[in-house]
């Protein structure tokens, strides 16, 4: 015997599907129409609603029953305890659910549990109305109050239970991609960063050396995150793990077993111009008792979730006083760094680079590319050949300079346009030289022609080139300024 609410679903099914080929066959007749694309509900609408809509994944029941579940996480009595254990069921669930389920349970973060706006405008007013009274600091404390939204304390339920931070790291990492198609997310994404900027306080971090002796599942991280220079072997990890180096990273008590960003450092007698030999497995071993040179030759963050909350800067100062502490003779602290942004850069930028020579350089230019005056087209094909061309080639001499002018002069909104640039410069180091054929694997010559970089770590004038980036302007040294193009 058919039940009612059996009854009732397939009768609803059907009504969908002859819906469906109607809206099909409508479609087919007008497909030279435009359609205005349906507006998306807000979760209060569905809530209210009896049947889903569109592509909406979860029925307005489940979602009152996602919702309801939420709401028991953060109910005024129950405990931390409680509260962290209904989290975690939580999240059970949201393993479980399809993407589609997942992102309604985002909104549901996002709009279910904002701040009270009256609350807040009403707390506002009376900060302002008490500014210069004896009443400032109790009006700040409930300013205070208001701006922290139920969506805090349901986030901090959810850090409580085992697991639960790598189930929100995991889970802002699945969320970003789809910021730009859905703004309605942007509250939560903020809210989650501004908390991992405090749970991630490097406070709380450990530093921990990296070695061959470590557990095998912490050395598979390291293969596994590597994001510099991809780990080829079991040789190359070990060669990367060797005495002459060291590699550190930063852990987190709740992440015990996952670095959240680690560097990779040669110890050396000089600064290193070419990443070659610091990956050569059969390369002899340096004494490191004569290194006065560490070369920080990869630094990698592994948590995507975590985007936009920087301990990098942290991690080479701890590094540094570790690295001092244990070997005295160390002078020079100095990076050899992919310029992952030149190429796409070039590529864009040719022509205003051309413009900026002088006739005569024009001339002996346009003569090695086979084309006066030389053009945007002629210039990137020759640099695309730039790994054969000798020391006194103007093509060479002038993929120099154009790379000279990307990291010292390109400063796009005030910061430099090359991300990696924009790291090391903005942790207070220079730009101190390039390196022709540095990095000669497929990947480096698709990312920079083969060129790399140094950055220099001064300790006495790691506040100066702050300053100076502050003002506008790049810490770089005479050699990087005398190939500059003009600005």
């Amino acid at each position: 015997m058919t039940t009612t609410p059996e009854w009732i679903a397939r009768s609803v099914s059907r009504l969908r599907s002859s819906s469906s080929k109607s809206a099909d066959k409508s479609a087919d007749k007008n497909t030279s129409a435009t359609t205005k694309p349906v507006a998306l509900r807000t979760t209060h609408e569905r809530l209210q609603a009896t049947l889903r809509r569109g592509q909406e994944a979860l029925a307005p029941r489940a979602l009152r029953r996602v919702l309801a579940d939420l709401q028991l996480v953060i109910q005024p009595r129950t405990s931390e305890l409680e509260g962290g254990r209904r989290a975690g069921e939580v999240a059970v669930w949201y393993a479980q659910a399809q993407p589609e389920e997942r992102r309604d349970l985002w909104l549901l973060m996002c709009e279910q549990f904002a701040p009270d706006a009256t609350h807040f405008d009403s707390a506002q007013k009376r900060y302002a109305a008490a500014a210069g009274t004896e009443d400032e600091g109790q009006a700040e404390i409930s300013l205070r109050r208001a701006l922290v939204s139920p969506r805090t304390r349901l986030l901090q339920r959810f850090a409580a239970f085992p697991g639960g931070m790598r189930f929100l790291v995991d889970m802002r990492a699945e969320l970003l991609p789809q910021l730009k198609s859905d703004k309605r997310l942007l509250s939560l994404d903020a809210e989650l960063e501004h908390l991992f900027s405090t749970w991630f306080d490097v406070a709380f971090l450990e530093l921990r050396r990296l070695s061959w002796d470590s557990p095998a599942s912490l050395i598979e991280k390291l293969i596994k995150y590597e994001a510099v220079h991809d780990i080829r072997s079991w040789a190359d990890l070990k060669n990367r793990l060797d005495s002459d180096r060291r590699c550190y990273g930063f852990f987190h008590p709740s992440l015990p077993q996952e670095p959240l960003i680690f560097v990779e450092v040669a110890l050396v007698s000089s600064i290193s111009n070419s990443i070659t030999p610091l990956l050569d497995e059969a390369a002899a071993t340096a004494d490191i008792a004569r290194a006065t040179t560490a070369i920080f030759y990869s630094i990698s963050n592994t948590q995507s979730g975590l985007r936009g909350v920087s301990f990098g800067d942290s991690l080479i100062k701890h590094v540094v006083d570790t690295l001092c502490a244990e070997f005295p003779r160390l002078r020079t602290f100095a990076t050899l760094s992919p310029m992952p942004g030149l190429r796409t850069w070039l590529g864009k930028n040719a022509a205003a680079m051309l413009d900026k020579l002088t006739d005569k350089q024009r001339a002996e230019l346009g003569r090695a590319v086979g084309c006066e005056p030389p053009q945007a087209t002629h210039l990137l094909a020759a640099f695309d050949k730039s790994q054969a061309l000798d020391a006194k080639s103007p093509v060479r001499q002038m993929l120099m300079q154009c790379a000279a002018y990307y990291l010292a002069r390109e400063l796009p909104g005030g910061k430099p346009a090359d991300p990696v640039a924009r790291f090391h410069l903005g942790n207070g180091a220079r730009v101190e030289q390039l390196n022709w054929g540095g990095d000669p694997s497929t990947k480096g010559h698709k990312q920079s022609y083969g060129l790399m970089v140094n950055y220099l770590y001064d300790l006495k004038r790691i506040d100066k080139h702050r300053s100076l980036l502050a003002q506008g302007r790049v810490a770089a040294s005479k050699a990087i300024d005398s190939l500059c193009l003009p600005h």
